[in-house]
């Protein structure tokens, strides 16, 4: 299909399946921060006054609990979380880290292996500059703004938890407007839907290119009328249940694994970043104006399993040549998708809210599998 409508969400980073992703990923930033080569795999629960963190570690780093403890509240209050049902200050923590299997340890301090086995996927498009799908382009945006704004005070009338939605339509396979826009954000006891849609309003049509708004009767806010009681109060949170937000907004295939929580020796995150690097270069290269690829792994082996590229109709080049470039310009191993992308550092959770992909690159490396060193190389031997 060539003309459709595709819709994408993102959450707040009070959204409570967001909260445990960063609490997940600051606790890996800490070992990490000591320890580079430390091996973690993260998983937080959130519920009404409690925070509960399990998982496996094997690190050098000499993280105490009263540490870990002081990391999740800072998570929590930075988030905004300061209410009865969940205080930073007073919330109930529990904390249960294991040494990680010897099983899985002893591939790795062997060689290059991968930790796990796994299937992962990177996309890009042309459709906007950040090379990303348009519907969930416009949602992280949108998000992004509110919560910083928030953060800054302006907007006292809103809560932390929230998501959204944006239904765009495309037109031979380019994006054209919006068909529908759907916003649920927490708001304060005093304040209306009506009136968060008019907070809302301005953040939209400031995203939006001109003639893309849905128009008020496809926008809509709040759509039960009500959003007073919303985080860890009327919904657990779980880290890595926002996988598609976290990725390309359903707009590429996913091979399951989720991100937060995880060291860079595992290739659910990895390999994943690696993926992104590659379609990104490709794009941005001018060579296709879509492209996905998949990488495949299995525990303790080195090289990828497989390695799928697809241009969907769009290439300048046979993709068949194009797989083999990327296959000689870039070691895939585990060790060697570390190295090029420099993950071995404390950069973690700030990609645990508002997406993984289609961010700028920071002065210390985080984002580092956005930049595009690689273009120059790709036109010089596929374009002469």
């Amino acid at each position: 299909m060539n003309n459709f409508i595709f819709t994408s969400e993102s959450v707040s980073n009070g959204h409570p399946d967001k909260v445990c992703d960063q609490i997940s990923d600051a606790i890996v930033d800490a070992y990490l921060t000591q320890d580079p080569q430390a091996r973690t795999a993260i998983e937080t629960i959130i519920a009404p006054n409690r925070v509960l963190v399990f998982g496996e570690v094997k690190s050098t780093a000499s993280l105490v609990r009263k540490q870990i403890d002081q990391i999740i509240r800072d998570c929590i209050r930075k988030i905004g979380y300061e209410e009865p049902f969940f205080d930073w200050q007073t919330v109930n923590i529990e904390v249960s880290l294991n040494i990680q299997s010897t099983d899985i340890s002893r591939n790795l301090d062997m060689g290059q292996g991968a930790g796990d086995q796994g299937i992962m996927f990177g996309y890009a498009s042309c459709e906007n500059e950040e090379l990303m799908p348009t519907p969930l382009f416009f949602a992280h945006k949108l998000m992004r703004f509110l919560g910083e704004d928030q953060k800054a005070g302006l907007l006292p009338q809103l809560g932390p938890d929230g998501k959204c939605q944006f239904s765009v339509k495309y037109e031979d396979h380019k994006p054209v407007g919006t068909t529908a826009i759907v916003a649920s954000i927490q708001h304060v006891e005093s304040v209306t839907s009506a009136e968060v849609k008019g907070l809302l309003l301005p953040y939209v049509k400031k995203i939006l290119p001109e003639g893309w708004y849905c128009g008020d009767d496809l926008f809509y806010v709040n759509p039960t009328g009500r959003f007073v009681q919303g985080g860890p109060e009327s919904d657990t949170g779980l880290t890595g249940r926002k996988i598609i937000v976290d990725t390309y907004g359903g707009m590429a295939p996913h091979g399951g694994g989720a991100f937060s929580g995880k060291d860079p020796t595992k290739v659910d995150r990895s390999a994943a970043y690696m993926g992104r690097y590659m379609a990104k270069n490709i794009v941005a290269a001018g060579l296709a104006g879509r492209c996905t690829l998949q990488l495949s792994y299995a525990i303790g082996r080195a090289d990828p399993t497989s390695f799928y590229l697809n241009t969907h109709g769009t290439g300048l080049v046979p993709e068949a040549k194009l797989t083999l470039l990327l296959r000689d310009l870039l070691d895939l191993t585990p060790r060697g998708i570390r190295k090029r992308l420099v993950l071995e550092k404390p950069i973690y959770q700030r990609t645990a809210c508002y997406g993984h992909f289609g961010r700028e690159v920071e002065p210390d490396g985080g984002f580092s599998w956005e930049k595009l060193d690689l273009v120059d190389e790709l036109k010089r031997q596929l374009l002469g």
